[in-house]
């Protein structure tokens, strides 16, 4: 299983997640930076092919600097990205959203030259600075924050490749993808995953990371949110496959056998 899962990881492992396919398309850093702290404030209860919709559609809307520089937009106009994104489905953050741009433009503006502050900080003091994002979470955890610091210092394409201070890395991410894989096929589903606590559901996918590849665990976290991932028509695992025959985890798993 642990093979298997390696390979899997090797399959998924260059493509962007959502944030990062955007945020690179920035024309400058500094908008490579922004966009990546807003669309990790932003990526909750959507499926990747949403997020992505959102955060293009706001781009094109709002390009690169557009996202901090002043005069701020009106909340309207965010709101109207969103209407146009998701139409009628309902959003959680749909009232939140223009605040979280508008506190994303704030951080950016209060700290001026990202590049120069991701680099002077350890992960420790950027997760603390954070806090500072409307929705960026305040409990101890803070996922969000988690996500936004490995793709700022994670190496290409799995992040920015920005250098910081050296320190202690926060925990990785957990995935909706990573939790059913942990649920379904990996080291819960005999015990059952949603019984555990947030800690000790934290800990089985840190420790399963590391197992699967020790060099690089944070490989793991971000290919395993592709597993079982709406996409257009279909998984986003099967997508990529084109079959479930030609996916390394197919023996193991209960959704195999599916091919167009």
């Amino acid at each position: 299983m642990i093979k298997a899962t390696g390979e899997f990881v090797a399959l998924f492992k260059n493509v962007a997640d959502p944030v990062l396919s955007v945020a690179c398309k920035q024309p400058t850093l500094q908008g490579k930076i922004a966009w990546v702290l807003l669309g990790s404030a932003l990526y909750q209860q959507r499926t990747y092919i949403e997020i992505k919709k959102l955060l293009e559609n706001l781009s094109q809307e709002f390009p690169d600097d557009k996202l901090w520089a002043l005069p701020v937009p009106g909340g309207s106009r965010i709101s109207k990205v969103i209407q146009k994104t998701f139409t009628h489905n309902h959003w959680s953050l749909t009232k939140e959203t223009p605040g979280i741009f508008w506190s994303v433009g704030l951080f950016v503006r209060h700290h001026d030259d990202l590049e120069g502050w991701v680099k002077s900080r350890t992960p420790e003091e950027i997760w603390r600075d954070l806090g500072e994002i409307y929705y960026m979470g305040k409990s101890a955890s803070r996922p969000k924050a988690c996500a936004a610091i490995y793709r700022l210092i994670a190496v290409s394409p799995l992040g920015l490749g920005l250098n910081h201070q050296k320190g202690m890395l926060p925990s990785l991410p957990l995935t909706m993808g990573a939790r059913r894989f942990l649920a379904i096929l990996g080291p819960a589903k005999d015990t059952g995953f949603a019984s555990l606590s947030p800690v000790d559901k934290q800990k089985m996918a840190t420790d399963f990371y590391k197992k699967v590849m020790p060099e690089n665990p944070y490989e793991v976290a971000h290919a395993l949110q592709f597993f079982l991932e709406e996409g257009v028509s279909d998984f986003m695992c099967r997508e990529h496959t084109s079959c479930c025959k030609t996916c390394p985890l197919y023996i193991h798993c209960s959704y195999g056998g599916h091919c167009r």
